[in-house]
């Protein structure tokens, strides 16, 4: 189901917790909704969806990636730069990694550890920071 992208920044804010099996109708609301917002959106988090969860999705090429409780294990080659993020209004300057190891479960809850590099990283970092309450 498509839900509402949360706004709020106190609600934002707010650390997720774990997610379990009982979550995985947030991990298909939240494919459904970065699907309805690809022209403009290519990760999200599910605090975005009003669930704080650590529960995240992104897109690679026209495939979309979820990830259950990840944990980034290493980052390489900081670098500065500037995001944006469908709950919040303009463009923020941030620091992100080039390389980064992430070890999550996918959707059946199976373990995976990757490497990951260049845009997906930075992705998929700016996704994680919403699990702290990390705005950009």
């Amino acid at each position: 189901m498509i839900r509402k992208v949360v706004k709020d920044i106190l609600f934002l804010k707010q650390k997720s917790e774990p997610a379990t099996k009982d979550d995985i109708g947030v991990i298909i609301d939240l494919i459904d909704t970065l699907r309805a917002n690809l022209s403009y959106c290519v990760g999200m988090a599910a605090n975005m969806i009003g669930v704080t969860k650590c529960i995240l999705v992104f897109t690679v090429e026209d495939t979309i990636v979820p990830m259950v409780n990840p944990v980034i294990l290493k980052k390489e080659k900081p670098y500065e730069t500037e995001e944006s993020c469908l709950s919040l209004t303009g463009i923020r300057k941030t620091k992100r990694y080039e390389v980064i190891e992430v070890e999550y479960l996918d959707v059946n809850f199976n373990k995976h550890k990757e490497i990951f590099t260049g845009f997906t990283a930075q992705v998929i970092q700016h996704e994680v920071d919403h699990f702290q309450g990390i705005i950009i």
